[in-house]
């Protein structure tokens, strides 16, 4: 089969870019043809000063990916093109390209674009539904874009303008959500049911479980407000034991969080900073549990997937994609999100209780194995690939 991959990545790479690469590689390896489509947000940063203004309607309708990719898709006739990522560089527009030429298109929901402006359904430290309940323009008010309204405005644009143009309702277009919880989102919003089908992420190459772990807990991911690492540093100062803590990733909180551990003098948290990913998950491999403390809805985190393959339980917060992945007692331990006292009692048990730990790190490897390998994520995606093909086809008009 001939795959078009599209993805445009963000300019901090993140666990959207860790996935196309992984089921480019994944589909190769199987023989196929893929081919890829890229623009990266890199390119954001040659316009200056006045060409700035130039981004909003490129945002909504770039012309230049439009006719290019148009081009592509006559020159490689691909049997199927999948989508993960159009924001910024590419926009949706690349979208009425593959309608025209009667080629289906698969479209990952790696965040929740389509509904809300910023994309993660989080504003001023909570959850946030405003965009799906109140209406789409209510991100505006709020400027919950890049804490901009005039930004939020051009993203609000770009969603509504493709509502009006019924990119995302065409028959030709399908869905992967990555969890059942970011499904019924979808669904609910309208898209419907029978065209969203249902693929977690998955780790390659196999990360392993390690004979033994080390003396740490570990957090992994991207230093930003709506990961809440701030819960977890204060839930780490509540706590009775003091385990040494590495945080792993950088963002926009970094240097802060970094001082406010040092002004507390919180000298068991470590500060690693942006690691290549294979420096990333051995240190997952031998943590003792792994802590997410996320109070946005997370579609499906990479990480926990990393932490269930080497074998290493997971302290989430009781919310979203997360609550449905770690299994409370099983796999991992939920926690309120937001509530620093009820991450501290969770960390405290579970470095107290080594055995029962264990036990949990045998059961996150055993849903490794059966949900989350390459092997297993080929099948699930060659089903949808074959179903939405054999599903446009039968739309398709016939030869008189």
């Amino acid at each position: 089969m001939k795959i078009l991959v599209v993805h445009n990545p963000y300019q901090q790479l993140g666990g959207e870019d860790v996935v196309f690469d992984q089921e480019c590689r994944m589909l190769r390896n199987a023989g196929h043809e893929v081919i890829t489509y890229v623009r990266s947000n890199e390119e954001v940063k040659q316009f200056v000063g006045l060409q700035r203004l130039a981004l909003v309607p490129h945002t909504i309708w770039a012309r230049d990916s439009r006719r290019e990719f148009a081009a592509l898709l006559q020159r490689e006739k691909p049997s199927i093109v999948h989508v993960h990522n159009t924001f910024v560089m590419i926009s949706p527009s690349i979208f009425s390209a593959c309608h025209e030429a009667g080629i289906p298109v698969v479209h990952t929901l790696h965040n929740y674009r389509l509904l809300c402006a910023a994309g993660i359904f989080y504003r001023d430290g909570h959850v946030c539904e405003d965009c799906v309940d109140k209406g789409l323009w209510s991100g505006v008010v709020h400027g919950c874009y890049h804490n901009s309204m005039a930004t939020t405005a051009v993203v609000t644009g770009m969603i509504a303008v493709h509502r009006g143009l019924h990119t995302w309702a065409h028959p030709g277009h399908f869905y992967i959500a990555l969890s059942e919880f970011a499904r019924r989102k979808f669904i609910k919003s309208g898209i419907p049911e029978d065209r969203v089908f249902l693929k977690p992420n998955f780790v390659d190459p196999d990360p392993t479980m390690p004979t033994e772990k080390d003396e740490y807990a570990v957090f992994a991911g991207r230093l930003s407000p709506e990961k809440r690492v701030s819960t977890l540093l204060d839930g780490w100062e509540r706590g009775r034991t003091r385990f040494p803590l590495f945080i792993l990733g950088g963002g926009p909180e970094q240097s802060q969080l970094a001082e406010v551990a040092r002004l507390r003098g919180l000298s068991g948290i470590h500060f690693k900073g942006h690691l290549p990913r294979p420096e990333v998950i051995a240190t997952i491999r031998k943590a003792r549990f792994l802590v997410f403390s996320s109070e946005w809805y997370e579609n499906f985190p990479v990480t926990i997937a990393e932490a269930f393959g080497t074998g290493t339980p997971v302290i989430c917060s009781r919310l979203g994609a997360m609550e449905e992945i770690v299994t409370h007692g099983r796999n991992g331990l939920h926690f309120t999100p937001g509530r620093a006292d009820d991450l501290a009692e969770k960390m405290d048990w579970a470095w107290c209780h080594p055995e029962e730990l264990s036990a949990m790190g045998r059961e996150a490897r055993h849903d490794f194995e059966t949900k989350y390998t390459a092997d297993i994520n080929y099948k699930l995606l060659m089903n949808i690939y074959n179903q939405v093909i054999e599903r446009t086809n039968v739309l398709a008009p016939q030869p008189a």
